[in-house]
């Protein structure tokens, strides 16, 4: 089975199982990570994982079915591509937040899966690795913004003209990665991450992914605007009077 969604109550987790071909791109994968930001509207989820069950978080798309895609008319490749695209769609769209473990590293369109994750958990020696242009390729599935939106331009254009591989170690100094663990150990913190999510506020945290995501693509004002429009419903919301009604009593709130 290259791929599997499992239910795990607050949290749905996607396995990458492609172990033979280092996590390597399948449709099943693509459906699975699908299906789970669609199960996500369920207000019982309250986070996405996505790892892998072998050593390598995923190695991105497989030669072999490039090396096929060649043959294919222009445009009917542009639709083959969709088909990641669409997997990204799906991400931004989706209303709770998903995690990247990363064990062994992320690269090529494994790592656009990975940077397009809210949160990125990884394990200390990951590498990060842009590897189109080894293949004589370019980036596809939105690296090039996810790479210019949390690295400086200069790394950006060092990973994406050389295939430089960068370490778990630098992109967490950078900002790019949240979290580093020990190997084998990316998975627990992601599962603590996901544990820190189902106990919070999940309106107000749909509202703030949709926010930060907005912030990229609009000017201060529309953001100001945004803001504005979000606040307003989020203080007249259940969660904002559970919220500072615990702020005010110093005790947990309680948003389930």
């Amino acid at each position: 089975m290259s791929a599997r969604l499992e239910d795990a109550g607050d949290r749905l987790i996607v396995w990458n199982g492609n172990t033979h071909k280092r996590g390597a791109l399948s449709p099943e994968l693509y459906a699975c990570i699908i299906k789970a930001c669609e199960t996500a509207q369920d207000g019982r989820i309250k986070s996405i994982i996505l790892t892998s069950e072998g050593p390598f978080f995923c190695a991105g798309g497989d030669l072999n079915v490039l090396i096929n895609r060649k043959k294919m008319p222009e445009d009917a490749r542009r639709t083959a591509i969709e088909g990641l695209h669409d997997v990204i769609r799906a991400m931004r769209a989706c209303p709770v937040p998903i995690i990247a473990s990363v064990e062994g590293g992320a690269a090529g369109a494994g790592l656009s899966i990975a940077l397009a994750c809210d949160v990125v958990v990884a394990a200390k020696g990951a590498k990060f690795v842009a590897a189109y242009v080894k293949a004589g390729l370019v980036p596809d599935g939105g690296l090039t913004a996810h790479l210019a939106r949390a690295l400086p331009r200069q790394l950006a254009m060092e990973m994406c003209l050389l295939a430089q591989p960068v370490l778990a170690e630098r992109m967490h100094a950078l900002g790019a990665v949240n979290a580093i663990t020990d190997e084998g150990g990316a998975m627990e913190q992601a599962r603590i991450f996901a544990d820190r999510f189902a106990a919070g506020p999940r309106d107000a945290q749909r509202a703030i992914r949709k926010m930060v995501a907005a912030a990229y693509d609009v000017t201060e004002a529309e953001q100001l605007d945004h803001e504005r429009d979000a606040m307003a419903v989020a203080t007249g919301a259940p969660e904002a009077a559970e919220g500072i009604a615990a702020f005010l009593e110093k005790r947990r709130p309680n948003y389930s």
